[in-house]
């Protein structure tokens, strides 16, 4: 990937903490179905995995501390967002999430209300799965 004035990334990664790993990262493999692409136990008191985002260039990490997380809730506001054009494979992934025990909740803002599904993870982050193609 090239960013504005020439800047070669190799990858980009999205990380946050939980207290709640197994579960979190259950969520978000399972139900997006991405592959674990690696991960670690006890460096320097953390234990981590990341998920392809679809692959290794984009990715998730969620991290556990020994000690426990001091991160804030989040609001409900604080998204990531998929673009998913296609309404079959919009579909699927909705039939994929209620299949795991997982219901869609209403979003926060209205704008995503007639184009899209909102679920919550289990530390209250929210993944929106828009059926559009995007920006």
């Amino acid at each position: 990937m090239v960013f504005g004035g020439g800047a070669r990334v190799a990858q980009i990664r999205i990380a946050r903490p939980t207290d709640r790993l197994d579960d979190v990262v259950a969520f978000w493999r399972d139900g997006l179905a991405l592959p674990e692409i690696g991960g670690f136990t006890d460096h320097d008191g953390y234990d981590g995995v990341m998920l392809g985002l679809p692959d290794r260039s984009v990715h998730l990490e969620f991290t556990r501390h020994r000690d426990g997380s001091p991160c804030p809730a989040p609001s409900r506001d604080n998204l990531l967002v998929l673009y998913v054009p296609d309404k079959a494979e919009f579909e699927a992934l909705q039939a994929r999430f209620a299949a795991l025990g997982h219901a869609p909740v209403e979003p926060e803002n209205p704008y995503w209300r007639d184009k899209s599904v909102t679920y919550e993870d289990p530390d209250g982050w929210r993944l929106v799965i828009c059926n559009t193609p995007g920006i």
